[in-house]
């Protein structure tokens, strides 16, 4: 008599779940390849010059070729997202735990920081790079003012929405302000965070580059935002087209980690990271 012998489940789980995570990845590759190789064939079909639709092809070989040039834009261009975005946690933090500690000092400096927001980072550029003392540090201001409010109003938001009763037993207990904040409010946030830190980092890389099509920075320390405008007024559309391609990457590389560390950070007790079980 034969006997069966039974599937674990958490092997089939864990199958399941890696099967699943396979598939996000390589849909959107394969519908990625198929609109490429669309493209490809609608140039060669149409026949445009390449001044006014370059294909895959080449710009793949635009690629290639000025990699000694779009490289090192590429770095500064990424250099700065980061330190903006970098500075846009420490701030937007240190100022929401700030703000939520007494509700006057909200009242008086949260507009402040809603009218940073709401005027527009092309419109103050020109100040920020006639008081700044170099050009790469006025880029770095303006990314940092763009990426700065999504991270402080989320971190609000999400200090604000603690429940009340989980605050109640906290007082109950004789926890301190700084306890409460600590081991419930922070917490408690951190879904709120991982929003704001996914927005922030987008809004960051936009930044840098209007930012940079705003001050006109050229030179050896240029980033990919000038190489745009330089391929454009040369008419050298494959090289903009390899650098889009570049920024679309830099792009989504920082959304996949920005993504990576808020899984990393809730899939163990968040509801929205959890998987459902009926």
């Amino acid at each position: 008599m034969s006997t069966l012998t039974p599937v674990s489940k958490s092997g089939s789980s864990f199958a399941s779940l890696y099967g699943e995570t396979l598939l996000k990845i390589l849909v959107p590759i394969l519908v990625v390849c198929l609109l490429i190789i669309v493209w490809q064939i609608g140039v060669w079909v149409s026949g445009v010059p390449q001044y006014i639709l370059p294909g895959p092809i080449a710009v793949a070989g635009a690629l290639f070729k000025d990699w000694g040039t779009l490289s090192p834009a590429l770095w500064v261009t990424t250099k700065i997202t980061l330190m903006s975005l970098g500075l846009a946690l420490l701030g937007g933090v240190g100022i929401a735990v700030a703000l939520v500690q007494s509700k006057w000092i909200e009242i008086a400096f949260y507009p402040i920081t809603v009218i940073l927001q709401v005027t527009p980072i092309v419109a103050i550029a020109p100040l920020i790079l006639i008081y700044s003392p170099s050009t790469q540090v006025a880029l770095l201001i303006c990314a940092f003012l763009v990426a700065f409010f999504p991270i402080l109003s989320n971190m609000v938001q999400g200090l604000k929405s603690v429940d009340h009763n989980l605050l109640n037993l906290f007082d109950l207990y004789g926890a301190s302000r700084w306890q409460t904040l600590l081991y419930l409010k922070l917490p408690a946030s951190l879904p709120y965070f991982m929003t704001g830190l996914k927005i922030g980092g987008g809004l960051a890389l936009i930044a840098a580059v209007v930012a940079e099509f705003a001050a006109g920075s050229a030179g050896a320390g240029s980033g990919l935002a000038f190489r745009l405008l330089e391929a454009q007024f040369r008419l050298n559309i494959p090289r903009l087209f390899a650098a889009l391609f570049l920024l679309s990457c830099l792009g989504v590389v920082i959304f996949a980690i920005t993504s990576f560390i808020s899984w990393l950070a809730l899939h163990r007790w968040h509801e929205s990271s959890l998987k459902r079980e009926n």
